[in-house]
């Protein structure tokens, strides 16, 4: 709008439709609607606010499987966020930057964050309205970082190198506990002749409030992953992610590893479109879960400057104990519209 203030939005819908093994057939769709403000007094300084509302869980509330096939913030989420008294309000946030000379500054913001806006920012892999959907490649269960809640976060960098740290203190888990959460990134970025790649590694840790798979004591949450993603050439990117966490508490998983191709739509004619494929394995946990492997496919066809059409599948091979588990296709169509 100005040169100090922009307002942007996103408004995306999903449908999807779930075909299970020895399970009845379940469909849904969900549409999202996220608006963003952002004022910059100086060139120095940033105060931020993002709202969220959304109609529908789509198949999020139905499937069997312990990761949802749609990884956006619907209307289950935007509500009581965190089990606070709070709706809608996604963050609400200020930030200053020190720069202290050419390539080298550190950022220091605070209030309602987002810990995914700060940690494992993989390139090809990091936005469930422009790339995959599933919940595993965008933020995989060892990861476990909270959103929309009061924090601050850190944020340093010097040249290819950056650093990054949040403290979040989040008003309610899945047990009903308040806890904080511990956040540490470091990446490196090269740029050779295949282009830029970055590789990443990230530290998360939580209080012990959470509940052990027995349900009788609390124990705390920590995991550690390690990502990188690299271009190839003009048209293509691999990225790669491999992650683990600690078992004292109740986790679905303890380990997974994920991999995955970007193709950019030059390689058609259509630099706007791209498509993505990947794959994740999933080691089981203490809650009854062996193993788990996912397989994602989708074409994101850019109709013009904001309107965008994704196709989408997936299948999903989850195997419990004492069971033979559930497996199953789940295809789907995104639209987004983003200004």
């Amino acid at each position: 709008m100005t040169d100090k203030l922009s307002i942007g939005g996103l408004l995306g819908g999903v449908y999807q439709y779930q075909f299970l093994d020895n399970t009845e057939d379940e469909d849904g769709g969900a549409i999202v609607f996220q608006s963003e403000l952002s004022f910059r007094p100086s060139d120095r300084d940033e105060i931020f606010a993002k709202l969220g509302f959304a109609a529908d869980n789509g198949i999020n509330d139905q499937t069997p499987f312990a990761i949802t096939p749609w990884a956006a913030d619907l209307e289950d989420d935007v509500k009581a966020i965190n089990g606070r008294d709070r709706d809608y309000l996604f963050a609400a946030w200020y930030k200053h930057v020190f720069p202290f000379g050419s390539g080298h500054e550190l950022g220091v913001s605070g209030g309602i964050i987002d810990a995914t806006a700060y940690l494992e920012d993989t390139a090809y892999a990091d936005d469930e309205f422009g790339q995959f959907l599933n919940e595993v490649f965008v933020n995989g269960p060892q990861r476990f970082k909270p959103a929309y809640d009061i924090g601050s976060a850190l944020e340093w960098s010097l040249n290819a190198m950056s650093a990054r740290l949040v403290v979040m203190q989040v008003g309610e888990n899945d047990d009903g506990k308040a806890y904080t959460f511990f956040g540490a990134q470091l990446a490196y970025t090269v740029r050779t002749t295949l282009g830029a790649g970055t590789f990443r590694l990230l530290g998360v840790a939580t209080t012990e409030d959470f509940l052990n798979a027995a349900g009788v004591e609390k124990e705390g949450l920590s995991g550690l992953t390690f990502s990188f993603d690299q271009e190839i050439g003009d048209r293509f990117g691999v990225f790669a992610q491999l992650g683990w966490q600690q078992d004292d508490a109740a986790v679905d998983f303890e380990a997974m590893y994920a991999f995955g191709l970007h193709v950019k739509g030059g390689l058609w004619g259509r630099p706007q479109d791209h498509l993505g494929v990947a794959y994740a394995y999933l080691d089981g946990g203490n809650t009854g879960i062996e193993r788990s492997h996912f397989f994602e496919a989708y074409v994101r066809m850019a109709i013009n400057d904001i309107v965008a059409v994704t196709a989408d599948l997936q299948y999903i091979d989850e195997d419990h104990e004492g069971s033979s588990g559930v497996q199953g296709w789940i295809p789907g169509v995104r639209v987004t519209a983003e200004f």
